[in-house]
């Protein structure tokens, strides 16, 4: 899968679970700075990314991540 397909399909991913605007987001946008949730809303993006990816994440490496760029990165690295 294409870098720039990953980034898109995760994007998507974030706007779903955390209830955002996917046209506000970016690789660049920032978890707790410009993406607000709960944990139980990372729980459900992981859940998501195994699912849909068929890549697993620990959720404390997820949970690390600043931006969705750093996500991007951790998945990729598990594909």
């Amino acid at each position: 899968m294409e870098r720039k397909e990953l980034e898109a399909q995760i994007i998507k991913m974030v706007a779903q679970c955390y209830n955002a605007d996917e046209a506000k987001l970016s690789v660049d946008s920032e978890f707790g700075k410009d993406i607000s949730g709960t944990s139980v809303m990372m729980v459900g993006l992981v859940s998501e990314i195994e699912n849909e990816l068929d890549a697993m994440i620990q959720l404390s490496d997820a949970a690390a991540c600043k931006t969705i760029g750093d996500l991007v990165d951790k998945v990729e690295e598990e594909l």
